[in-house]
């Protein structure tokens, strides 16, 4: 058995490395959801292209012709399209750096913002 050691010793290297490499999820929804909400996320996405298929392919069925066939055949092949396009797309996680940006700017106009309302409502009207 093999005990992974890190090979990174100096603690700004370290801390530095954390920042680039550890992720967090910023999607807005708790990590267990998300694993329930990906597999719906593709679920939806599979089924609004099936709608869409067979939308297009409703026009078939009252008639038989080749060429309509073609068409809705096209028609249908072009809706899929569409429907994957804007579709389902997973979010990739942020790295911890970045996120940690995020929140204090986010801090910063939030503390602004309370500042503005403290300031206004001390005036008199």
């Amino acid at each position: 058995m093999r005990i992974l050691v890190s090979t990174v010793k100096n603690p700004k290297d370290k801390k530095r490395l954390s920042l680039e490499k550890d992720c967090r999820n910023v999607y807005g929804e708790n990590p267990a959801a998300s694993r329930k909400g990906i597999a719906k996320g593709k679920q939806r996405q599979h089924q609004n292209e099936r709608r869409s298929a067979a939308q297009e392919l409703a026009t078939l069925r009252a008639k038989s012709d080749d060429e309509l066939a073609a068409d809705a055949e096209l028609k249908a092949k072009v809706a899929i399209t569409v429907s994957r396009m804007h579709g389902f797309k997973k979010k990739p996680d942020m790295p911890l750096g970045d996120f940690l940006k995020r929140r204090k700017r986010q801090k910063e106009a939030g503390a602004a913002y309370k500042a503005a309302l403290a300031e206004q409502a001390r005036r008199p009207k």
